[in-house]
């Protein structure tokens, strides 16, 4: 089996020469597998073409790079194709050729992509990542805490690396001597306790030294005094590299094995096995400890750390070159003091420093947490390379799986009500960029234009013959709508363009829910399936036309609400006391043609006789309705039950539901579509609108105040008793404050004019709620802070009558709390909807049934006062179980599929609970049964 090893280093997402091929040219077919590893310094080494000794960039006067520096064309390649530094050699006849000159090879600039360089370091520092990683590697393997690994690594900690058994014997005898003679010539009882105190202290730490103790840098002198003869001490990460090098992986995991069998404690047990994971993980890989630490540190291409010109002689850099420029100072300059044998105090500090510039340059975001990290002159911390790597702006997320797509527009979107279903409206200026390869291709077959250029030059000047082209390349094609964040599979939808002017996009009102979108400036992108396989699927699955219900729970997602919802509650409803009220009509059409002639409003309550038609069959012969409700039955298909009721939005759900479901797609749209058009037609008809004066302060308010008042007050005078506790007092007070709000808040509608527009937008449910209703008019009740506590001071007054200013101030709690809710719940809801993905993302169906006898129950659920039954949630799922009436017969058997009839059949019937198959308890051993 072929492997091809990428050494993980921190560099190694850039494309490496393996086996003489370069990763950029190996196709599918070449590997079974790729395997990520630690890199070994001899490996690292491989990679580079040369070593970097010089901060240097380029040089300001030449604008060529410095010798030796980090865009030097000796060790990364030449700036400009089969050309040298100093000019020698030109052009792809000397391809090969190193000049003997400057020492450039001469090939193409993309090398300039590929090759790495290496800084030799004055000293070994540790990698970051796999000392502060969690869990920290470097911890694991020398089982010890992080904490004081890093005082180690960072000079502010020592590690014994070896122990003298025979010295500790002798200083043991020593030691005991010592005491010995010290307690003969001490005749006070109290220093003799003392010295017996110290004595058995000091004996206790010579028992307990060891190999791989960390001692505090300030308790290590004494420590050295006493003990120093029987250990080797180092520190920094030189002396942790040591013990890695002498570590044998094979004899500690075999003694971290005999301690496991025989330690009792789960705990250390636990730990033990963490260890014996990765040291077992690392002897499989051929992995060695010390390479988690760098000798050589790889310096990235410098095409992928550019550096380019501005105007005015600057010069706009990549932090990462910042970084690497620290760390070839701090490594020079550490190299200078150890040519000079400079004191060990400032080599260690220089060592450290170094530690930390490499830390920095490999991931300065987990470089010592709770500290300040590396910046720019003007504090900014500097973009490490993990930093370039990691996140949605990270080289994966954005440039590698996220590319920018040709045939794309983006504009905002304002609603076009005249578009059906299936439409959008493309301004044509941007329509002709989207399908500009189309359009030339109908001018070459059309002759107006003999070449590509021909063609361009003509969409170029706009000619008249292009837009007639267009409209013959927009014919049967469709386009792909998206608005950010899409998630769910509605997010993006197939239209068919309509070529409008303008320049923003139009979108067609019902599908607004399924985008999630608005028109007070929100945007939409657009963009071209170029194949005949990508628009077959755009027409035929994606179309707006074919998805409207929510993939997720089956129910529609039309978008009736709002002025559609106000139009049709406003016609559909009866008034007393208008024009031609008590008439009685022989026909539905009779009475529309006498509300065309002014002889009767379409509000006013009359009578009409039946027909024939399939509509009316379950009304009597004559019944009382309105001319508005026989109006809009006539939007409703023929034979669709006529509807003799206010129609507000639950009812509008109600008629979608029941029209996507019983009738053909096509029918459905069409009548969708009618309901909007009728909608929006009477809502302008009526006129709505409203000012302060129509909210109406309910009279029965003071009264409600008063008593809670004074039952709040009772309560205060039972805490000042010591009849409630605090938390006890706070409780009641907020339960007579959220009670008298109640009582209010049924007091409001009563108020208002039952003929007024504030209640028509209230009671159609096209806007507004009874709560906003209730602070318009009532009261705003008790207040949440940012903590999520109600706070005990009721705000009493409305905003029609206006707040005091410690109410009002009160009031800005909550609405604080509001937005600062809703952007922390915007990004928790989007990082839980990326791990789903993760984890399910390779879950696919793979057989046709598993076999399971497992289930899951499924029974009405009561959300929060809010009941969904039973049959909204086992619609579409398989049975887990068979199920009987209450005769015992069976009446739907195991693996039955339950559409919505037969859920509603199994509600209607009193069964309250229900056995489904489930991907939860699927058996499958790779994906999931269908």
């Amino acid at each position: 089996m072929r492997k091809y090893y990428i050494s993980s280093f921190l560099d190694s997402f850039e494309i490496y020469m393996i086996n003489g091929n370069s990763l950029s040219t190996i196709q599918q077919d070449d590997f079974d597998s790729v395997v990520l590893r630690l890199a070994s310094p001899e490996k690292i080494e491989s990679w580079s073409h040369g070593e970097v000794t010089e901060p240097e960039t380029i040089n300001y006067r030449t604008q060529r790079s410095e010798k030796d520096g980090l865009f030097d064309e000796r060790i990364f390649g030449p700036e400009n194709d089969y050309e040298c530094y100093c000019g020698k050699y030109r052009g792809i006849r000397y391809k090969g050729v190193t000049c003997e000159k400057c020492g450039v090879e001469i090939t193409r600039t993309i090398v300039r992509r590929q090759r790495m360089g290496h800084i030799d370091l004055a000293t070994v520092v540790s990698h970051v990542w796999f000392m502060r990683g969690v869990p920290s590697r470097m911890a694991l393997v020398l089982g010890a805490k992080i904490s004081d690994l890093e005082k180690v690594i960072y000079f502010s900690g020592h590690i014994i690396m070896d122990v003298d058994e025979d010295q500790r014997e002798r200083l043991r005898e020593d030691l005991e001597k010592e005491f010995e003679m010290k307690q003969q010539q001490i005749e006070d009882e109290d220093k003799r306790e003392e010295l017996e105190d110290t004595f058995s202290e000091t004996k206790k730490q010579l028992k307990n030294i060891h190999e791989g103790q960390i001692i505090d840098d300030t308790d290590f002198d004494t420590f050295e005094e006493r003990f120093g003869s029987m250990f080797e001490s180092g520190i920094g990460a030189e002396a942790i590299y040591q013990i890695f090098r002498n570590i044998d992986l094979k004899e500690l995991i075999e003694k971290l094995e005999k301690r496991y069998q025989e330690t009792g404690s789960k705990g250390k047990k636990k730990k033990i096995r963490k260890r014996l994971s990765l040291l077992r993980s690392m002897r499989e890989a051929e992995v060695r400890p010390e390479w988690m630490f760098l000798k050589t540190l790889p310096v990235l291409p410098p095409s992928l750390r550019p550096m380019v010109s501005l105007e005015g002689g600057r010069h706009a850099t990549s932090d990462v070159n910042d970084l690497y420029r620290r760390v070839i100072n701090r490594n020079n300059r550490l190299k200078k003091l150890q040519e000079i044998n400079a004191p060990h105090v400032i080599l260690r500090n220089e060592k450290r420093i170094l530690q930390e510039a490499v830390d920095a340059l490999l991931d300065n975001s987990i470089r010592r947490r709770g500290t300040y990290s590396s910046g720019s002159s003007n504090q900014r911390p500097l973009k490490s390379l993990a930093d370039n790597l990691k996140g949605k702006q990270g080289l994966f997320r954005r440039n590698l799986l996220g590319k920018r797509v040709d045939y794309s527009g983006r504009s905002v979107i304002i609603v076009g009500a005249d578009l059906e279903l299936d439409q959008c409206g493309i301004p044509k200026h941007m329509a002709l960029e989207l399908f500009r390869p189309f359009v030339v291709q109908r001018l070459l077959e059309e002759e107006h234009a003999y070449n590509i250029s021909g063609g361009n030059k003509l969409i170029d000047e706009q000619a008249e013959v292009v837009w007639d082209m267009l409209e013959d390349a927009i014919e049967d094609k469709y386009v792909l709508l998206n608005r950010a964040p899409t998630l769910h599979r509605l997010g993006i939808q197939a239209f068919k363009p309509v070529l409008i002017e303008g320049r923003a996009i139009q979108i067609h009102p019902l599908v607004c829910p399924a985008f999630n979108a608005d028109f007070d400036g929100d945007q939409m992108a657009v963009h071209v399936p170029l194949s005949k396989e990508a628009q077959y699927e755009a027409r035929e699955i994606m179309a707006a036309d074919t998805n409207l219900r929510k993939p997720g729970t089956g129910e529609h997602i039309m978008a009736t609400g709002h002025d559609i919802a106000l139009g049709c509650y406003w016609m559909t409803k009866i008034v007393d006391d208008k024009d031609g009220e008590g008439k009685v009509f022989e026909s539905p059409n009779a009475a529309i043609n006498a509300f065309d002639y002014d002889e009767v409003d379409f509000r006013a309550r009359v009578k009409v006789m039946t027909t024939e038609t399939q509509k009316y069959e379950d009304l009597d012969n004559v019944f009382e309705t309105s001319v508005g409700r026989l109006l809009f039955n006539s939007v409703l298909p023929s034979d669709f039950p006529y509807i003799n009721d206010r129609v507000d939005t639950s009812k509008l759900g109600e008629i979608n539901e029941k029209l996507i479901k019983e009738y053909e797609k096509d029918t459905a749209v069409d009548v969708l579509d009618d309901i909007k058009d009728f909608g929006f037609k009477y809502a302008t008809y009526a006129g709505v609108t409203w000012g302060l004066d129509e909210i109406q302060i309910p009279e029965e308010k003071d009264d409600i105040l008063q008593q809670a008042e004074a039952e709040a007050d009772e309560v205060k005078e039972h805490y000042q008793e010591g009849l409630l506790s605090e938390e006890e007092r706070d409780r009641e007070i907020i339960e007579i404050w959220h009670e008298a709000k109640s009582d209010i808040e049924q007091k409001v509608p009563e108020a208002l004019d039952q003929n007024g527009s504030v209640y028509d937008m209230w009671h159609s449910g096209a806007r507004g709620s009874l709560t906003q209703l209730t602070t318009m008019a009532g009261i705003k009740g008790l207040i949440v802070d940012n903590e999520g506590e109600t706070l005990d001071f009721p705000v009493t007054t409305n905003t029609t009558e206006g707040h005091t200013p410690i109410e009002y101030f009160v009031s800005t709690h909550g609405s604080r709390k509001g937005l600062t809710d809703t952007a922390l719940q915007t990004a928790k809801a989007g990082y839980l909807t990326r791990r789903l993905f993760d984890v399910s993302q390779d879950i696919i169906v793979t057989e046709e049934d598993c076999g399971t006898d497992k289930s899951i129950t499924i029974t009405e659920k009561n959300l929060g006062g809010i009941v969904v039954p039973l049959s909204k949630n086992i619609r579409g799922r398989y049975l887990g179980d068979t199920v009987y009436d209450e005769d015992g017969d069976v009446i739907y058997r195991r693996n039955d599929y339950l559409s919505d009839t037969d859920a509603q059949d199994i509600e209607d019937r009193g069964i309250e609970s229900v056995e489904v198959r489930s991907p939860l308890t699927c058996e499958t051993l790779r994906g999931v049964c269908k």
